[in-house]
């Protein structure tokens, strides 16, 4: 009980509650997230629209923009993917009252000291290791049998029930992306979906991000790339906090509630020889408002070989990455060393 004590004691939420001013491990090092007080341009990410990609008159066009989006800033916002305005409030909603819950209600989730699944934060892996300003309830969603339910709230009562028709529906729209993707490049419609898998890991991740009292110093989450194939965010519908790094620079995301913000990871970079690019991403915290997103990965089959299509591999572009299998395992080793661990993978 002693490590799930020490872990309860760090919630960020109880911090920001009391005023308690942050342990100087949430604070920013040197410059590992970047300038936190400059002002930051907003990003015009493109917007695709899923009913157009199906439609035989207009999906060449949008697919050109898919490609464009993916090759320019490795992230676009989705719109026309299947679920209603009301459905998507209804996702957020079940998550703010989990988090608005008294502690105790939360704590019967809470995860183990050695593991990420259920409730808490950062995992603390070494002394010198910066830790976000966010609690978090990260899930497993598939493989089904691999769900650990002791995690998955009870309250409130309809969580459970939500949960699984949202990331239903979003395994749908990533195996359509993963071939759009393809068809993007002019490759084999089922090149990434093969490499992808029939037995995905895909994780969801409820983050609460409270009002923090020197966002001048501290971030919700570090910069990172993700490990993931492709991933969803469902973002909060009204305050802002993440930022994508293009050519240097720091971008914010704006918000288009009705609309799913989709970014490639560092597996789909592999898979498509670098011309999909898995964007470094933070976010960023401020002084007034609370902030709720879910984020769901989908991640590859841990045994299977993700590399560059053979298409895509010439004399004029070689292969630029190795073959690689369990990414996800390369990836926390190098990450929590401060490392861009798609850098381990290259050539």
């Amino acid at each position: 009980m002693a490590a799930m004590a020490e872990l309860i004691s760090n919630s960020v939420q109880e911090m920001a509650t009391n005023g308690q001013e942050p342990p100087v491990k949430y604070f920013s090092k040197g410059n590992d997230g970047g300038v936190l007080d400059a002002p930051v341009p907003l990003i015009e990410i493109p917007v695709v629209d899923l009913g157009l990609l199906t439609s035989p008159s207009t999906s060449a066009q949008e697919l050109e923009k898919l490609k464009l989006a993916l090759s320019s800033w490795g992230c676009f916002q989705v719109i026309n993917h299947g679920m209603t305005s009301s459905f998507l409030d209804k996702i957020r909603e079940v998550s703010k009252q989990f988090f608005a819950f008294p502690m105790e209600e939360k704590q019967k989730y809470s995860r183990e000291a050695d593991d990420i699944e259920g409730y808490g934060n950062d995992m603390i892996l070494s002394d010198h290791q910066t830790v976000d300003w966010t609690d978090r309830l990260y899930l497993t969603i598939s493989p089904e049998d691999q769900r650990k339910i002791k995690f998955w709230p009870e309250n409130p009562k309809d969580f459970r029930e939500t949960l699984h028709e949202y990331t239903v529906k979003l395994q749908e729209t990533n195996d359509f992306l993963l071939r759009a993707m393809a068809r993007s490049l002019n490759l084999e419609e089922s090149c990434f979906l093969d490499q992808y898998g029939e037995q995905p890991l895909v994780t969801a991740r409820f983050n609460f991000y409270p009002p923090c009292p020197r966002p001048d110093r501290i971030l919700g989450v570090k910069p990172h790339a993700d490990a993931s194939a492709v991933t969803f965010l469902l973002q909060d519908k009204e305050v802002e906090g993440l930022q994508f790094l293009k050519d240097n620079e720091w971008f914010r995301v704006p918000i288009i509630p009705h609309a799913l913000l989709v970014n490639v990871g560092d597996q789909v970079e592999i898979m498509s020889n670098g011309i999909f690019k898995s964007p470094v991403h933070r976010v960023v915290t401020n002084t007034e408002r609370e902030r709720n997103t879910l984020v769901v990965f989908c991640i590859p089959e841990s045994d299977n070989e993700i590399k560059p299509a053979d298409q895509l591999i010439s004399e004029t572009r070689p292969s630029l990455y190795k073959k690689v299998k369990d990414y996800v395992s390369i990836y926390f080793q190098h990450y929590q060393q401060g490392k861009r661990p798609i850098e381990a993978v290259k050539i």
